[in-house]
């Protein structure tokens, strides 16, 4: 069990890699291009809106539903009830993410009017920050369609995920930052608007997406005409599962839309600090936290459907290990290097030093949550595939709750750091009761090898952080290089601080085998 999850992880995570190292190039190209002006805040606001519901609906409550269901028809009811399941699932999604998508496109106005109330009050009293209303209730129409190609994309995706096919699902995302990158630098002449080149990307990018799936859903024979099946009983089951999931899985992803909604009051760039400093947050939390996620939800579903307590146990236990050996060092690297891994991907063209400042402020923020992040995706993934959906949504409720109440207390004092700040308090607060709940339900609590493990992972991280704080430049010498310079130093930074990180657990105790599964 433990070579295959960590063959799987290393597929799932190399794949992921590739896909975030094109995301960076991505936003590095969009931040040369607009900046944090006016025009970036509003192609964010109308990107950030799709994938949002994406995540919540797609990637988020429905993976989560569909894996565990499709895992039982796989071990259970052979091929031929497994794919009338898929091709049900798929008519019944495509339905309504298609009606969605149209409504969505017709009403769009009123969608940025709920995503950006700020900019709609200001454009109701004649504001300046009305013309960000208008221009983000157009480019919506462009970008709003993307929710239809991803969410069947995720839909196969979530199929081959089950089949053990890992690698085609990670890298779909590599076509749509390909196709953004592509629409900026050779389009977006052609628009007296650029960000419109980039919401055109966004759009045949999904449709890329979609389209590569398909030849690797023939190839695992699990490819159907898809069918109506609002009534089937394994749609009836994943439905049921799916409504309340979609509080559970993705809080985070709420929380961080909120952000977006009370950034729109602030000054402008507030998004766009916020967007690109998320960014870089998602290039461990996708990297790692993902990927974990993502191998041992299957296990985990097996495991359940096969009545073995103990196996589900050491699945998990596996995944909170390498979670901690990962995630740790990953979020006190971000908090050390915020500033030059700012300066490096970003700060050219109209994105300048002040850009730099606040997205560096609200990284660190950002990065006090990464673990938390990684621990919800890991730790919901244990209520979902046994089908409780019930638990992680009365605890999203109360985490979502907590965050507005922190986004209140901080917005003030801290503008969009404080958002930032808010949603990773909310996140440890989530990923808390998430473990207490299962360790009351006795499905699973902790081993003394996995504390030692975190224990081990907290010394060295810290090890790292000191390391890295003593030996890198400070903001005037950053300021003083030129780009490639300043590439090198970065590059030196990460890779030294690696090594450090890795000799300090060894020295600590900690050694592969601890990295096993028992």
């Amino acid at each position: 069990m433990a070579k295959n999850l960590l063959r799987s992880g290393i597929i799932f995570s190399a794949m992921t890699m590739v896909s975030r190292i094109l995301g960076l190039v991505r936003d590095i190209v969009i931040a040369n291009l607009l900046g944090a002006g006016a025009a970036a805040d509003v192609f964010i606001l109308t990107n950030k809106i799709p994938n949002f519901l994406r995540r919540l609906f797609a990637e988020g409550a429905f993976a989560q539903a569909f894996v565990p269901v499709l895992t039982e028809y796989k071990e259970q009811k052979g091929l031929a009830e497994t794919r009338l399941l898929i091709a049900r699932v798929s008519g019944t999604l495509g339905t309504i993410v298609m009606l969605t998508t149209i409504l969505g496109v017709i009403g769009s106005p009123v969608v940025v009017a709920l995503f950006g109330t700020g900019w709609f009050l200001d454009w109701l009293q004649g504001g300046a920050d009305g013309a960000k209303y208008e221009l983000a209730s157009l480019m919506l129409k462009i970008t709003f369609p993307y929710l239809a190609f991803i969410a069947l994309t995720a839909l196969a995706g979530a199929v081959l995920n089950t089949w053990g096919q890992f690698g085609a699902a990670a890298f779909t995302p590599v076509l749509l930052n390909i196709s953004m990158i592509t629409a900026a630098v050779f389009f977006a002449d052609f628009f007296h608007e650029p960000a419109f080149a980039l919401a055109w990307g966004v759009f045949f990018g999904g449709m890329l997406q979609f389209m590569f799936q398909i030849p690797f859903m023939i190839k695992a024979g699990v490819l159907s005409r898809p069918r109506w099946g609002w009534h089937d009983p394994g749609v009836s089951r994943i439905r049921k599962l799916m409504i309340p999931a979609l509080f559970g899985v993705s809080v985070s992803q709420i929380n961080l839309l909120f952000d977006t909604v009370l950034a729109s009051f602030l000054q402008s760039g507030s998004i766009s600090w916020l967007y690109y400093s998320d960014r870089l947050l998602e290039f461990p939390l996708g990297l790692f936290g993902v990927a974990i996620a993502t191998v041992i939800l299957p296990a985990l579903s097996r495991d359940h459907v096969q009545t073995d307590p103990e196996s589900f146990k050491r699945t998990l236990d596996w995944g909170i290990k390498m979670v901690c050996f990962l995630g740790l060092p990953s979020s006190l690297g971000l908090i050390v290097l915020a500033q030059p891994m700012i300066m490096v991907l970003f700060m050219r063209g109209e994105f300048d030093a002040n850009d730099a400042a606040q997205s560096e402020l609200s990284l660190v923020a950002y990065a006090l949550g990464l673990l938390f992040f990684m621990l919800i995706k890991v730790l919901a993934g244990a209520f979902f595939s046994r089908q409780d959906t019930a638990t992680p949504v009365s605890i999203g409720i109360k985490a979502m709750l907590l965050n507005m109440v922190f986004n209140i207390i901080l917005i003030f004092p801290l503008a969009h750091v404080g958002l930032a700040l808010a949603t990773s308090l909310s996140a440890a607060f989530n990923a808390g009761l998430l473990y207490c709940y299962l360790k009351r339900e006795a499905v699973y609590s902790i081993s003394r090898e996995s504390i030692a493990t975190l224990l081990r992972c907290i010394f060295a991280s810290c090890v790292m952080l000191l390391f890295l704080y003593f030996i890198q430049p400070n903001t005037n010498e950053w300021l003083q290089m030129d780009l490639s310079q300043r590439i090198g130093y970065l590059i030196a930074l990460i890779g030294a601080g690696g090594l450090v990180y890795l000799l300090a657990v060894a020295l600590f105790g900690l050694r592969v085998r601890h990295l096993k599964a028992a």
